[in-house]
């Protein structure tokens, strides 16, 4: 029994940071203070606040270290692990009084408005240790579906909880479950997408990388209340991290009985194994996920037949999220009314975000659905840095639609993004600032979605290359009118007519960004100006000779020769040979260089 655990973060963020190197120094000094007997150091997931990473929280004060670096462990062990004094200094400031009294995570900005229902055991438990899953209730809910529930009632328990899908388009889960276990057949298969490709998503691998039983777990419930026997999760190979722990997790799960022949003596056979991703993310798509499974290139098939019915090998196959299935084993413990209690009337339960752009706050946040995108933003976030101001958020990825500040109260729900020309996706939400190009946004998105294209059908590979044409020609100051009615007839075009999601979804950052900030696009293409000063075709550099002081340091970091003038006289930009690199612009001291 240890008096105090020292949780370190051993998600990818912190670990890039050199969370294993504090970990190990941690070890190191508890040691040389004698304190092993007493003190234990724990490997755990992610505690969401990516921002103030590397993060430790020592139990049972719950203090909350951030910006750990290996220099101040010695300090952490002498003073607060063996004198009892926390380093305040050292503390995430939130959490501490003006008294210097230490406050709760939960009175935080950060996590005050949280409800962690699929992040609950991610930063509480060693995520390689079955052991510590099993003291937070975890494999519980298998045993009660399998000793206590019919598959019959378990389906129903997941309708009548209103869990919808967490990595797309919110499809409900129980009617997935449903239709795949009305589907006779000799075999039948339980698959899992950890195979989030979303710039800046990265929810399921926090979820693998600090609780990656639940996922297990919930894929034995589902595969009971269908009626299969093995199960496939797909990961992507650039998540090393996840993707051992995951395989540490499957290899405890077999040794305890928990994954296998006759689990809990029941007679219930089932078994589970990783599947490898490329990073494509076509392979997003269900269809098009499980012939990758099966070893073919990764393309998406035409539906009907949709997968419960003819799915992986041609049998009925469902296939959810990490975050979906984080949700399952809490719905069966504490039932569907626990569940359906919280959220919106359509949209229930928690959703995971990955928060990240100009925002202050990065992370992971798992929030009610219908927080507003205000409190997300100015509340959980802390606000947009440096005092600029929110212009829009970009939720669903290259799916998904950009939400413009007048609309920063709006409720986030699945119906309220789609009404608004955007979506949930899996749940990335990148925030961005007044000096973000709408136009370039859009532009961005869609050249990722022209490189992730399969190809296969031609409105997608075809239409989207189109359409990013028209959005090349209108950065670099080449658009006509005629160009925007080109994009709008395209992008309805690509939607109406491409085979699978991918393509279905691509036009949403354009269409979104045209309804909501237009003029954006006028200013481009009548007045050849960007706004925002992002797009460098129509980018100009100009002195002012009022406030340049003749001290020549941008004549003296131009690489490209263009600024002139002699010493305590004015300057000048040759815009013929400017390169509009902005070095000039970052070294004047006296604030002289605007570009526009």
């Amino acid at each position: 029994m240890f008096r105090s655990h020292v949780m370190v973060c051993g998600g990818t963020g912190c670990t890039s940071s050199g969370s294993d190197r504090i970990a190990e120094t941690f070890e190191k000094e508890i040691a040389a203070c004698g304190l092993e007997n007493e003190v234990k150091v724990v490997r755990t997931g992610c505690f969401g606040l990516c921002a103030l990473g590397p993060i430790v929280v020592i139990y049972p004060e719950a203090s909350f270290y951030s910006m750990v670096k290996a220099e101040d462990v010695p300090e952490i062990v002498s003073e607060h692990l063996l004198k009892g004094r926390p380093v305040t200094r050292l503390l995430y400031d939130e959490t501490v009084a003006a008294d210097n009294t230490v406050k709760s995570l939960d009175e935080t900005a950060f996590y005050k408005k949280q409800k962690r229902i699929a992040l609950r055991n991610c930063g509480v438990i060693n995520p390689e240790n079955i052991d510590e899953y099993i003291a937070f209730d975890g494999y519980a809910a298998l045993g009660k579906v399998l000793t206590e529930m019919t598959p019959e009632q378990v389906i129903q328990t997941m309708l009548d909880s209103g869990l919808r899908g967490r990595g797309g388009a919110g499809f409900p889960t129980g009617l997935k479950w449903k239709f795949a276990a009305g589907n006779k057949a000799d075999q039948k298969y339980v698959c899992c997408n950890a195979d989030e490709g979303d710039p800046g998503a990265f929810m399921d691998r926090s979820i693998l990388e600090g609780d990656p039983h639940v996922v297990i777990e919930a894929m034995a419930i589902a595969a009971y209340a269908i009626g299969a026997n093995q199960g496939y999760v797909y990961v992507r190979a650039e998540y090393p991290i996840a993707v051992h722990r995951l395989q540490t997790a499957i290899d405890q799960a077999r040794a305890y009985g928990l994954l296998g022949k006759d689990i809990f003596g029941t007679g219930f056979d089932f078994d589970l194994d990783i599947k490898l991703g490329a990073g494509a993310f076509v392979c997003g798509e269900e269809t098009a996920l499980m012939t990758s499974i099966e070893g073919k290139r990764g393309e998406p098939r035409p539906r009907p037949p949709f997968p419960a019915v003819k799915g992986l090998f041609g049998k009925p196959t469902i296939l959810n999220n990490v975050e979906t299935y984080a949700n399952v084993p809490q719905i069966i413990l504490n039932g569907a009314e626990w569940f359906a209690s919280m959220g919106t009337e359509k949209s229930k339960g928690t959703k995971v975000f990955a928060l990240g752009g100009k925002i202050k706050n990065t992370g992971l946040v798992e929030i009610p659905m219908g927080t507003t995108l205000r409190e997300i933003v100015e509340e959980i976030g802390g606000g947009i840095p440096n005092g600029k101001k929110f212009k829009a958020a970009q939720t669903g990825g290259p799916s998904g639609g950009c939400i413009p500040a007048s609309l920063i109260d709006t409720p986030i729900d699945y119906d309220n993004l789609i009404a608004i020309g955007s979506m949930m996706g899996s749940g990335g939400l990148i925030v961005m600032d007044e000096d973000t190009c709408m136009v370039d946004i859009a532009k961005f998105f869609l050249e990722f979605t022209v490189d992730e294209s399969c190809g296969k059908c031609t409105p997608c590979r075809v239409g989207t290359k189109r359409l990013l044409e028209l959005l090349n020609k209108i950065t670099e100051g080449k658009g006509t009118m005629e160009d925007l009615a080109r994009i709008e007839e395209l992008a309805d075009f690509i939607k109406s007519n491409s085979l699978c999601g991918l393509g279905q979804t691509a036009p949403n950052p354009v269409l979104s960004t045209l309804r909501y900030f237009r003029d954006e696009y006028l200013e481009h293409i009548q007045n050849k100006r960007c706004p925002a000063g992002v797009c460098k075709s129509l980018l100009q550099y100009r002195i002012d000779p009022q406030k340049c002081r003749g001290c020549t340091l941008c004549s003296r970091v131009c690489p490209a020769g263009a600024i002139s003038g002699s010493v305590k006289t004015p300057h000048v930009i040759d815009t013929a040979k400017c390169v509009k690199c902005g070095a000039c612009m970052e070294k004047c001291k006296f604030g002289a260089i605007s570009k526009g």
